[in-house]
């Protein structure tokens, strides 16, 4: 796999950057993060969580003077690129992006190309109460090692009709399904990132060695080891939507097409997104979801401070605000976001536990129990080998 050229040729340049702060010094932290403007580039595509980030920012802004400002991304890679192209231009200090909430193939290249601030997310005051687990501990199979900071779990769940349609057992059972209810399923075009997670989840559950995916993608055996998704794919896109010809451009996109009634089970991320959506009265409350037997693939939203933000310590206030188990609670209503808690319920006081026990999830979101174990996700390579393919077999339509 190539990096592009852009990458590539930031990583012969130097990087002199000023005095960074000390994470350990929390005292020092706060002090320095009073009046400093966090820039957080963040995905603006959905308005909760654009309100979500609206709410965090007064939040901080009240208890440590920082002014959070979020820019709207479509594409995390924008500020990936805006990281570089600072970079190449010698631009080391003050940068403009202060935060980026990202993972997966962007970490794995910032990370590589040492265009993060870091380690520092080990040392966040908040950092005790998460869970200690793999999921936390890499993103796409890059160890995480202290250079970013989660903030949500997510797993693929389907959201379904129940007034409509019965869901389908296992992925393998996809293409049927679909024949037997025509123009009812798609998924967000790839590179869109849950059309991508919708790939990966297939090919995890159709391969005959999952663990091959947990090692960097090789050109000798890609073919070999993908044939399986392509020819589950050309199975199912004739029964799809639009006869497979066209995708939503997005995950909201799809959404839109079922609470319009064109489809009858879409992919999310969000386990709780079902019953968030039905407590705003954007679904109908026939809206359930459902895991296929073999198991979905489970990941972590995670913060990242670039090496040349001008506001690292606001940036990593901002961080651990995001582990405060009150914004957790918050995250974590389906009135609000509905995502997954990166927090360890037996490190909690009592009071906050509780509170987590008496939240209502709402009548869409399966129980912990019913969501089973996350499977991994592939190695960051991985992804785009696999969108590149898809793009050159079904994107040119």
């Amino acid at each position: 796999m190539k990096f592009p050229a852009l990458l590539a040729a930031a990583l012969f340049l130097p990087i002199a950057v000023s005095a960074a702060p000390d994470p350990d010094d929390w005292d020092q932290v706060l002090k320095e993060a009073h009046g400093q403007t966090v820039y957080w580039h963040a995905w603006g595509g959905s308005t909760s969580t654009n309100d979500f980030i609206q709410w965090l920012a007064e939040r901080v802004e009240d208890r440590h003077g920082v002014v959070l400002e979020h820019v709207k991304l479509t594409d995390t890679a924008d500020a990936v690129t805006r990281v570089l192209s600072e970079r190449q231009a010698g631009a080391d200090e003050d940068g403009a992006v202060d935060l980026i909430w990202i993972n997966g193939a962007n970490f794995a290249a910032m990370k590589e190309q040492d265009l993060l601030f870091g380690p520092w997310a080990e040392s966040l005051p908040h950092r005790a109460k998460v869970v200690e687990d793999g999921v936390i501990d890499t993103d796409f199979g890059t160890p995480v090692e202290g250079f970013e900071s989660p903030w949500a779990k997510a797993q693929l769940v389907f959201m379904h009709d129940s007034a409509d349609a019965a869901p389908f057992a296992a992925m393998e059972d996809l293409p049927g399904w679909a024949a037997a209810n025509p123009g009812r399923f798609t998924y967000p075009q790839p590179p869109d990132f849950l059309g991508t997670t919708f790939l990966k989840q297939a090919l995890v559950s159709l391969v005959d060695d999952p663990e091959r995916l947990q090692t960097p993608v090789d050109e000798k055996d890609f073919a070999t080891v993908t044939e399986p998704l392509w020819s589950w794919l050309d199975a199912l896109h004739p029964y799809m939507w639009r006869g497979g010809a066209a995708f939503p451009a997005s995950g909201p996109a799809q959404f839109q097409l079922l609470t319009d009634d064109e489809i009858d089970i879409a992919p999310s991320l969000s386990p709780g997104e079902a019953s968030t959506a039905i407590a705003n009265f954007q679904l109908p409350d026939t809206i359930r979801t459902f895991v296929p037997e073999d198991g979905t693939i489970g990941n972590v939203s995670f913060v990242a401070i670039p090496y040349n933000s001008g506001s690292k310590a606001a940036a990593m206030v901002v961080a651990n605000e995001l582990l405060d188990p009150e914004v957790q609670l918050r995250a974590q209503d389906p009135a609000i976001l509905g995502y997954g808690t990166v927090l360890d319920m037996d490190k909690l006081d009592p009071g906050d536990s509780g509170a987590f026990a008496a939240l209502d999830q709402g009548i869409a979101t399966l129980p912990p129990a019913e969501l089973g174990e996350a499977l991994a996700e592939p190695h960051a390579s991985w992804t785009k080998a696999i969108e590149a393919e898809w793009i050159e077999r079904y994107g040119a339509r």
